[in-house]
């Protein structure tokens, strides 16, 4: 039960922060907010604000702020569709100004749905300085060098600082971690510092018939406590790194190095986090709060790439449209652009279901 109340925490702060940046920016520009909902499904608890209703659903699948008409339809229409809906509505004046979302600028528009994501990376922000505070950053600092392997035969030292690889500038050795397991047996460009000196070396990674994985052969990844200015960079590069796995993840699955069963849904994050849990428990409650705060981090930055993603009914998807309305100086037709998102919501929602079938059918592995 404990495994499920961390997951629900980390899965109700995640979600608000999403839906708390377009909560208030749309506040902030006068729009109406009709209902701020964290999860799916049937109604769990509610409380009717002075003009939003405040919902916490069943089924943990995201969650919504709906605005005043923002589907298109008139308020009666409205009314008839969601009784909660109409429970807000009824404390409006009718002689209100408009101030549904479909009525502000292309700007307004902009501004309300990228703000979902940002404050996603600002949480992620907010936790990393909390974790690197607490426990340090790991350094690309060479620790040690396999002897007979092409690190050591290119001349790389213990205590080597790695700048790049293949130009890729990094910060964090779990950076090196990832690169080497996207990159298996290319050149390596790396680029390293030693006594405040830079040098070059190009690596042609040797298979390990033992790891069954092409290694350039060096370790690192030592965690050192960070000053207050260190502390702010290293949260930056923390956030990064987390919104570089996701991007580049996603950047396979397009690529077909990757399969849509690889994906994992509210299930599946949920088993994580119990893993999490186990490992982590046994080390103490400060261990453990951390450890839950990195996945937090993860997993805000996730959400926050994801929902950019040019694609219907999200985020990204409503960016594109009020893009061409500020360009073309007027909206895509209403019903058109509702179909369009209509679709994809339809699309999404069974691509949920199929990631949360595949995560059912792995626990049972």
């Amino acid at each position: 039960m404990i495994k499920i109340l961390w997951f629900l925490l980390i899965f109700a702060v995640v979600v608000i922060a999403h839906e708390f940046g377009h909560f208030l920016i749309a506040k902030a520009n006068g729009i109406r907010v009709v209902e701020f909902t964290v999860g799916m499904g049937p109604i769990l608890l509610k409380r009717q604000g002075k003009e939003t209703l405040y919902t916490w659903r069943l089924l943990p699948l995201g969650g919504a702020c709906i605005f005043e008409n923002e589907d298109g339809l008139d308020e009666e229409e409205k009314r008839k569709k969601d009784e909660n809906a109409a429970e807000a509505q009824e404390l409006i004046p009718d002689k209100e100004r408009d101030r549904s979302l479909p009525a502000a600028s292309p700007w307004v528009k902009i501004a309300t749905y990228a703000a979902g994501p940002i404050f996603n990376f600002l949480l992620a922000f907010f936790l990393s300085l909390i974790v690197v505070g607490m426990t340090g950053s790991d350094n690309t600092k060479i620790v040690s060098v396999i002897e007979g392997y092409p690190a050591e035969e290119a001349g790389l030292l213990a205590g080597d600082e790695l700048i790049s690889l293949n130009g890729e500038r990094v910060h964090l050795y779990r950076e090196v971690t990832l690169f080497s397991q996207l990159n298996q047996g290319e050149d390596v460009k790396v680029v390293y510092e030693r006594d405040g000196e830079r040098y070059t070396a190009v690596i042609t990674p040797r298979f390990d018939e033992e790891t069954g994985r092409y290694l350039i052969g060096f370790s690192g990844g030592v965690y050192e406590k960070c000053g207050p200015i260190d502390t702010i960079k290293a949260a930056y590069y923390e956030v990064r790194y987390w919104i570089k796995v996701v991007y580049k993840s996603l950047f396979m699955l397009f690529r077909g190095q990757a399969s849509v069963k690889d994906l994992s849904g509210p299930v599946g994050m949920a088993q994580v986090v119990g893993e999490v849990y186990d490992e982590a428990s046994e080390y103490g409650i400060m261990t453990l709060i951390m450890s839950m705060m990195n996945f937090a981090i993860l997993l805000s930055a996730n959400l926050g790439v994801v929902n950019l993603l040019p694609l219907p009914a999200l985020d990204g998807g409503r960016l594109i449209f009020a893009l061409i309305e500020a360009v073309r100086g007027k909206p895509v037709p209403r019903d058109k652009e509702a179909i369009v998102h209509f679709i994809g919501f339809v699309l999404l929602l069974v691509l949920m279901v199929f990631v949360m079938y595949n995560d059912i059918m792995r626990l049972f592995k």
